[in-house]
C-alpha cells in the first residue's frame, strides 16, 4: 500500500517501526528522510550496470537482471540486519521516485506476513514537502547576537532545555559557523535543508523562537532564503560580556581546534589576506607557545570585532541587550533564567 505524505509532520505521527530507504548508498548519503536507516536493493555499481543496460539494451533485459540483483540483496538483508524482526513489525519503504526498487522489496516483506506501506512518489515527494517548508519562515523570529565568544550556542540550549523553542542552525550544519568552527564532515545541503525543515514543521506558531545571528553560509551549508530574509529583520537579543571573559570561554570551548596544531597554524595562516604578516606571526607565536587565552583576545580584537560591528551597522532592527559579568557554568545559567523571561515577555 502506498502512503501520501501531506506534510512533513505526517511521518512522526504515523509511528512505524522501521523507516527504509532502499536507495543506493550514495543517494541516501546524500540525504534521506529523518531516522530511515539504508538497506539498499540495489548498490551504486549495481543500480549503473541496471541503467546502462536499459539504455543500451533493452527495458526487458535491465528489469530482468535487476530483480536478480533485488531478490539477492533482499535475502542477504532478510538474514542480516531484519533476521529479528517480530510478526508484528510495520516498516515504511521508499525508493526514488516509490517505484520498483521498493515496491519489489515491499511485495518481499509482504509475503512474509509484515503489514508493509511505501511513500507514494518516495523521496522525491518527500523532497518537494522540504521545499514547500522551507517557502515560508517562522512568524515570530528573536536572533540571539552577540560578538564572537559570547556563548550564545550555548545560551540556545540552555534556552532549549528551560522549554525555549529555538532552532540550532550551527547544529544542523555540523558547524559553528566561523573559519575556526569545522567540526567534522558537514551534511549536503539537501540533508542540512531536510533537517531545517524536519524542525520548522514541529513549532508552535504561536511562540517565538530563538535562533543565533548566523551569516548567509554556516560553513558550506546555506540558509533557505526565506529564514535569512526573515532573520535579517527579526528583532535581537545582543549579548555583552568582558572581551577578557569571551578570550577565557573560546579557549575552553574551542578547546578541540588548540589541541590540534597543525590545524590551527593552518586556520591561522588562512587570515593572511585579512591582516599584516608581522600580526599573524604573532598569532602564530600565541598558538605554538599553548597561550590560547591571549590569542583568543587578539583575534576578537582585531578580527572579529571590528567585523561584527560593521555588519551591525548595516542592519537597523530593533535590539535589546543583556549584560554578561561571567560565562561561567553559574553564570551562564542565571543568563539562560534572565532571557528565558526576556523572551516570554514577546507573547
Amino acid at each position: 500500500m502506498a502512503l501520501t505524505l501531506s506534510s512533513l509532520s505526517d511521518l512522526a505521527a504515523l509511528r512505524f517501526d522501521d523507516i527504509i530507504d532502499v536507495r543506493a548508498p550514495s543517494e541516501f548519503a546524500e540525504d534521506h528522510l529523518p531516522g530511515a536507516i539504508n538497506l539498499p536493493v540495489l548498490d551504486d555499481e549495481e543500480r549503473a550496470r541496471v541503467g546502462t543496460v536499459y539504455k543500451q539494451v533493452a527495458p526487458f533485459a535491465a528489469r530482468k537482471i535487476g530483480a536478480a540483483l533485488v531478490a539477492r540483496n533482499a535475502a542477504r538483508h532478510l538474514e542480516g540486519v531484519l533476521a529479528d524482526r517480530p510478526g508484528g513489525w510495520r516498516p515504511l519503504l521508499y525508493c526514488w521516485r516509490g517505484g520498483q526498487r521498493s515496491g519489489s522489496f515491499a511485495t518481499i516483506l509482504s509475503q512474509i506476513g509484515w503489514r508493509v506501506e511505501t511513500v507514494a512518489g518516495g523521496y522525491k515527494a518527500w523532497r518537494g514537502l522540504v521545499l514547500r517548508q522551507l517557502e515560508a519562515a517562522p512568524g515570530r523570529i528573536i536572533v540571539l547576537d552577540g560578538n564572537t565568544g559570547t556563548a550564545k550556542t550555548e545560551l540556545l540550549h540552555l534556552l532549549a532545555a528551560r522549554g525555549v523553542q529555538v532552532i540550532d542552525l550551527e547544529g544542523l550544519a555540523n558547524h559553528r559557523g566561523s573559519l575556526f568552527g569545522a567540526r567534522g564532515a558537514q551534511p549536503s545541503q539537501r540533508m542540512f535543508e531536510g533537517r531545517l525543515a524536519h524542525v520548522l514543521a514541529g513549532l508552535d506558531p504561536s511562540r517565538p523562537v530563538v535562533i543565533e545571528a548566523e551569516s548567509a553560509m554556516v560553513g558550506e551549508c546555506r540558509l533557505p532564503p526565506a529564514l535569512w530574509k526573515a532573520m535579517c529583520a527579526a528583532p535581537r537579543i545582543e549579548l555583552e560580556a568582558p572581551r577578557g571573559e569571551r578570550a577565557l570561554y573560546l579557549a575552553r570551548a574551542y578547546a578541540d581546534v588548540t589541541a590540534d596544531a597543525a590545524r590551527l597554524a593552518g586556520t591561522i595562516g588562512c587570515l593572511r589576506p585579512y591582516h599584516a604578516a608581522e600580526r599573524i606571526d604573532g598569532w602564530q607565536a600565541l598558538a605554538a607557545n599553548g597561550d590560547f587565552a591571549a590569542l583568543a583576545e587578539e583575534l576578537v580584537a582585531a578580527h572579529y570585532d571590528p567585523r561584527y560591528l560593521k555588519h551591525r551597522t548595516r542592519n537597523d532592527v530593533p535590539r535589546r541587550v543583556l549584560a554578561l559579568e561571567t560565562l561561567d557554568p553559574e553564570g551562564l545559567a542565571a543568563a539562560a533564567d534572565r532571557l528565558a523571561g526576556m523572551i516570554r515577555s514577546e507573547r
